[in-house]
């Protein structure tokens, strides 16, 4: 139909629906301008938002919106337009204003407009608003919403707001920043979600992928940032009236949504502080917001102050918060203090490796400026409220942190993991014990990564020293400062733990330039390297293995005792006690030795043992011929006793060393001795036990005599008694000489016997002598016995031998005149018992008076004796017989106490050990 045919005002109606549901815009539009008195701006508005189809993109028809909101005719008015009017042709006006009653069109008044708008929203606005909800949530056309508003943004400042702060942040979250992920809420959801919420939702793929960490600036700038744009999202409350009663106090300023953000960031700090980082160095803050191509909205200035003010107070708690202990964590709170620095105007462009190598002092700090005893609580709590002095920005907390980042760096570098918090803690809690347990730990460390280069000693006791005071003197400060994460220890207790950790390095001469020396400069007292070197060097000796001094832990004990010649010279105590230590483990090198089934010998043994010399006894056991080293052995107790080592003083019993050194020395030599002997008699070696027994146990017999109390030789005594009962047998090893001894080998082996077991009654306790005697007189009755019949044999032989009876053999001498025998056996040795020098027996006092030592003893022990012994040979009468045995008992008696003490020297001298009463001759 013509332009020029007249329609109906139903029929217009009905005829602009039709162009809208089939989206001719261009008819629309015609229609619009010639019939603008019947289709009302309003009443278009209203059939466009409920028939326009909304997948029609807002490019189409915005020229139209625009017409409509100018109120001026669109520029399509051409009178020739063919306006198709077929669809109302055919119904008469009644039934088109019928049909227009029942259109039900959508009005501009609706609910969904937000509060702001709902009461002041012209028609314009708010089909907009409307129109780009139903874009969003029937067609998802959300990405080309800002096409529709973008024309309008200076028709009203409601809706530039809302654009800016509602549609913006979400067409950037859902389709620019991260397309791929579904999308949660529409348009309208998103804007009625509460103001914590919506951050949470446009922050929650933000750092979600590593590869997209540095994103997180740009969604601080490009979400959050046009987010605050929104008077609605700001709250102002009113000061406590208790707490100002000013009339000009101004409201307190608040954003929910922002205080969300800066919670997201500090979680991020705590839980992925790559994210955390990014989003700091990449975001220049609250002023750093983008608007897009707007950029004609600005916030006030205190909202901006309130902005600034918090976000400083949030990156400083991010850099508490960052909870990794490793160097790159610690580089980034590093950063991230750098980066405040920067924001607040602050020139300081260092990084932290740079920072640790110059170490530069920090200032003390007043511990009431940090809320004092409640500093360490601060670490933990409200580190994004105003009321904590820790993030406040202000030039102490900003002095503070760095300090604390280098202090952890320190520690972690060093071996010992830390973070800015646990170096908060150390600082502010002063706990002695756990900052000791720390300095060890450091300490400890510090040989595992070690090199030969005394530099790296020098360097990390130099960042030892500087996390006690920052780089301050401790006199330089107050009781009430802040200096240092180990600010509560001695210097002492510090210098001692890494002279220590130095020993265990063999950094020898470091040490000895660093502590060896006198004066008020010298970092440790003489007293306190002298303990330290003590233990470290007996520390060396009982982690030793190998009891080889030239080895191991003993050459480290050794070095460590010559590394300082002023505090340990060489006439210390101490050093000599350790080198007495050190000499006695040496000697026990040379020896097999195994003290528990398979665990060889190590040195800590012989310094932890309850009776050391009692090691010496298993060496004698597992090493054959080796009691011939008595001299060795000798100087291994000297070196024990030196060493301080306990000594047992009688058997089963320690007791301290007592001050009479000369009489523990020579009861550990004869206990020495005594194991040497029984180790010889073990080994079938009678001649070398019974040199032993006769020149080493009873050589002096003082020493037996003025033993202090408490002292007790038990073991002299006894290893005589053994030797005393040794048998001979084929395995005994033969006499090498036989000097003036009997040549018959019985003989002789009886005669030492009974010098042994001489010896043993000189020496054993007056307890003891019944036992040694009885072993005695049955010695002496096998003496006797071998010596009759030797003497038998010799009379059978001169009987057999005599020449007198032989022709020629007339005026023959006699043979035991004229020749004597080269060996004097011991019936010949009888024969001539009138020729033995006797007078030097009645000269010796000293002979005497040992004599006289036990008679008193063996007076009482004559009734235990009796005579049961017969001669099958003698042709004597009863009473002769009676009266030999009775002379008998008083001799072995006698002899028991007097003949045998001076046989041996009797002997040298060819007088008769075996001198027997005029009875007996």
């Amino acid at each position: 139909m013509a332009a020029h045919v007249t329609l109906g005002p139903a029929k217009l109606v009905l005829l602009a629906v039709h162009f809208a549901t089939i989206a001719d815009i261009d008819s629309l539009t015609y229609l619009f301008g010639q019939h603008a008195v019947i289709l009302r701006p309003e009443l278009v508005l209203r059939i466009i938002l409920t028939y326009l189809p909304e997948t029609l993109s807002p490019a189409v028809y915005v020229a139209l919106i625009q017409a409509i909101a100018s109120g001026e005719s669109p520029s399509q008015t051409n009178s020739d337009y063919q306006l198709d009017t077929s669809s109302v042709q055919s119904i008469t006006e009644d039934q088109a204003s019928r049909k227009v009653k029942k259109l039900h069109l959508l009005s501009l008044k609706n609910t969904d407009v937000p509060l702001t708008l709902a009461h002041e929203a012209d028609p314009l606005t708010s089909f907009l608003l409307l129109r780009a909800y139903r874009m969003d949530e029937e067609a998802g056309m959300l990405p080309q919403v800002p096409d529709l508003v973008s024309p309008f943004l200076q028709h009203s400042q409601e809706l530039h707001t809302w654009m800016i702060s509602t549609v913006l942040p979400l067409v950037r979250r859902n389709y620019e920043y991260y397309p791929q992920n579904p999308i949660r809420y529409s348009l309208l959801e998103f804007q009625n979600l509460p103001d914590r919420m919506a951050i949470d939702y446009l922050l929650a793929e933000t750092g979600a992928v590593d590869d997209e960490f540095g994103l997180a600036g740009r969604d601080l700038s490009g979400l959050v940032g046009p987010w605050l744009h929104n008077e609605s999202r700001w709250k102002r409350e009113a000061f406590d009236q208790d707490v100002s009663n000013e009339t000009d106090a101004a409201p307190e300023l608040s954003c929910p949504g922002w205080e969300q953000a800066l919670e997201w960031l500090a979680s991020k700090a705590a839980t992925s502080w790559p994210v955390a980082l990014k989003a700091i160095e990449f975001w220049d803050g609250p002023s750093d917001i983008d608007l897009g191509n707007d950029a004609g909205s600005w916030l006030q200035e205190n909202q901006q102050q309130y902005l600034d003010r918090s976000y400083a107070r949030a990156v400083l708690a991010s850099a508490y918060l960052v909870s990794d202990p490793d160097l790159g964590a610690l580089e980034a709170a590093f950063r991230i203090c750098n980066k405040i620095r920067s924001l607040l105007d602050e020139d300081f462009d260092m990084t932290l490796q740079t920072a640790v190598e110059n170490l530069a002092p920090v200032p003390p700090f007043d511990m009431d400026a940090f809320g004092g005893a409640k500093a360490a609580t601060y670490l933990r709590n409200d580190l994004l409220q105003d009321s904590n002095p820790l993030t406040t920005p202000k030039e102490e907390s900003l002095d503070l942190l760095p300090a604390l980042i280098q202090s952890a760096y320190i520690l972690t570098h060093s071996g010992v993991p830390c973070t800015v918090r646990k170096a908060g803690d150390l600082a502010f809690t002063q706990d002695q014990q756990e900052q000791k347990s720390q300095i060890g730990r450091l300490v400890r460390s510090l040989p595992t990564r070690a090199s030969d280069d005394d530099g790296f000693w020098i360097r990390a006791r130099k960042e030892i020293l500087w996390l006690h005071g920052w780089g301050n003197s401790p006199n330089s400060t107050g009781d009430e400062t802040l200096q240092g994460i180990f600010g509560n220890v001695n210097l002492e207790f510090i210098e001692t733990e890494l002279l220590k950790a130095m020993l265990s390095r063999s950094r020898y001469n470091l040490a000895r330039t660093l502590y060896d020396r006198e004066g008020p400069d010298a970092p440790l007292s003489v007293s306190a390297v002298l303990n330290t070197a003590q233990n470290a060097a007996l520390g060396a000796f009982d982690n030793a293995s190998n009891p080889n001094r030239n080895r191991g832990g003993l050459k480290r004990c050794d070095e460590i005792l010559k590394a300082f010649p002023r505090a340990l010279g060489t006439n210390h105590p101490v050093r000599k006690r350790i080198e007495a230590l050190l000499k006695a483990t040496h000697a026990l090198s040379d020896y097999r030795l195994v003290l528990k089934q398979g665990e060889p010998f190590s040195p800590v043994v012989l310094r932890v043992h309850s009776d050391p010399v009692s090691i010496i006894e298993k060496v004698l056991e597992q090493n054959p011929k080796a009691y011939t080293h008595l001299q060795e052995f000798e100087e291994l107790g000297n070196n024990m006793i030196h060493a301080n080592l306990p000594i047992c003083v009688r058997p089963g019993k320690q007791q301290p060393i007592t001050e009479d050194q000369d009489a523990v020395k020579s009861l550990v030599t004869k206990r020495i001795v005594a194991m040497c002997v029984e180790a010889a008699l073990r080994e079938d070696d009678f001649e070398t036990a019974y040199s032993y027994v006769i020149t080493r146990l009873g050589a002096d017999e003082k020493v037996h005599k003025s033993q202090p109390a408490g002292i007790s030789d038990e073991w002299s005594w006894k290893a005589a008694l053994d030797a005393g009962k040794y048998v001979r047998t084929e395995r005994s090893q033969k006499p090498t000489h036989l000097g003036t001894a009997s040549g018959n080998p019985v003989i002789r082996h009886l005669e030492q016997r009974i010098e042994c077991l001489a010896t043993s009654l000189r020496i054993a306790p007056p307890s003891q002598l019944q036992e040694v005697l009885k072993t005695f007189r049955r010695c002496e009755e096998q003496l006797d016995a071998a010596v009759k019949e030797e003497a038998a044999r010799e009379a059978a032989w001169d009987t057999a031998g005599d020449l007198s009876g032989l022709p020629g053999s007339f005026d023959t001498p006699d043979q035991d005149k004229a020749y004597p025998p080269r060996n004097i056996s011991a019936s010949a040795t009888a024969r001539q018992a009138e020729e033995a020098p006797m007078s030097l027996f009645d000269l010796s006092r000293a002979t005497a008076r040992v004599a006289s030592r036990n008679l008193t003893v063996l007076s009482s022990l004559q009734g235990s004796f009796t005579s049961d012994k017969t001669n099958a040979e003698s042709e004597s009468s009863e009473s002769e017989l009676h009266e030999q045995n009775r002379t008998r008992k008083r001799d072995q008696l006698r002899e028991a106490a007097t003949g045998t003490l001076v046989s041996g020297v009797g002997w040298l001298l060819g007088a008769n050990p075996n001198r027997s009463t005029s009875g007996q001759q």
